[in-house]
């Protein structure tokens, strides 16, 4: 008798995707099949993530971050900017200054040959400049940056502080200022693509903040400019550990097998996944001091879920283990 042959795994997800994904989310009632989806991982089951901290020479901080077959690498780079080049400063915003000065510049890239949708020689394109703004929103909604680490100061001599005519004679105490700011560039690389970009971008952003170490600085003020020096750079106080957990929704609707209006929710997706799917879901937490705190959620697309899904106990251990394993990798990847 000639053997058996039988397709792939692979060649079934790329035959029929929707169906195949129906049918594997679904078993047939009696079986011994539990519900898996096309790439063999159960429904709440994440890709697990590896980091590497200061993997490039040449920035402030840097970290690489995989997880499955998305690998994405982050590079930070801090550059002085003065006050007097700064349009709208005031020296009285100590609130929103990350903001209103643009102290925080993400940009997002990417790659040719990362994806085969990514051709060389095009303008970006509108997912890399989606998720440049959805980690520059993130950035500064979360606070993890302090201000003052940004901040240059400068005591200013009393000589240089304008008086009146009737003070002239008055000594005058010296002003400590903000006389310039660091503005840090946070330069995202995708060299592979395989789903879930946000959160993969996210966690290299947070793991090279967490790397960053900056140089000291000073102004002097023969020179008008802020002198750097090498030896003991600052590293970033960086507050919390806001981690991002995406799922996608998938309903089986262009499949000829009904549904019944069920859906099944598939956390950390996957490229093939996320084109089956119309809804998502990100959920930023953090559980540093051991109580989930949400920091952020956004649903794109999509009716099903409903807040009484969003805060259910399920939602809440997925994202749990979620932000341990990134919590983690990141710990790991210490140089």
């Amino acid at each position: 008798m000639a053997p058996a042959v039988g397709l792939s795994r692979n060649t079934f997800a790329k035959v029929s995707p929707h169906p195949y994904l129906l049918a594997n989310l679904d078993p047939p009632v009696g079986t011994a099949h539990a519900p898996s989806r096309s790439n063999g991982r159960s429904p709440n089951q994440v890709r697990t993530p590896s980091v590497n901290l200061a993997s490039l020479s040449h920035a402030h901080g840097s970290a690489v971050v995989r997880m499955g077959d998305t690998t994405v690498i982050c590079g930070v780079r801090g550059e002085t900017i003065l006050t007097s080049q700064i349009p709208n400063y005031r020296a009285d915003n100590t609130e929103t200054e990350l903001k209103d000065y643009d102290l925080l510049v993400p940009n997002i890239e990417l790659a040719t040959g990362s994806a085969p949708q990514f051709m060389p020689g095009g303008p970006p394109t509108t997912l890399a400049q989606t998720l440049s703004t959805r980690v520059y929103s993130l950035l500064h909604s979360s606070k993890i940056l302090n201000p003052d680490d940004l901040r240059i100061w400068y005591d200013r001599p009393s000589d240089a502080i304008p008086v009146d005519n009737d003070a002239m004679e008055q000594d005058q105490p010296t002003e400590r200022v903000v006389v310039a700011y660091w503005v840090l560039y946070i330069d995202i690389y995708f060299i592979s693509f395989d789903g879930n970009p946000f959160d993969a971008a996210w966690a290299a952003a947070l793991a090279a903040l967490k790397d960053t170490k900056i140089p000291q600085a000073r102004f002097d003020p023969d020179k008008e400019a802020v002198v750097c020096s090498r030896p003991s750079p600052r590293p970033l106080s960086i507050k919390g550990n806001p981690i991002a957990c995406t799922a996608v929704v998938f309903t089986g609707k262009e499949t000829d097998r009904p549904t019944e209006g069920r859906y099944w929710l598939l956390v950390d997706p996957d490229a093939s996944e996320e084109v089956l799917c119309d809804e998502s879901l990100t959920i930023v937490v953090d559980c540093t001091d051991g109580v989930t705190k949400f920091v952020t959620m956004s649903k794109h697309g999509g009716t099903n879920l409903s807040s009484k899904i969003l805060t259910s106990k399920d939602m809440l251990q997925w994202t749990s283990a979620r932000w341990k394993g990134f919590a983690d990798a990141i710990a790991a990847g210490q140089p």
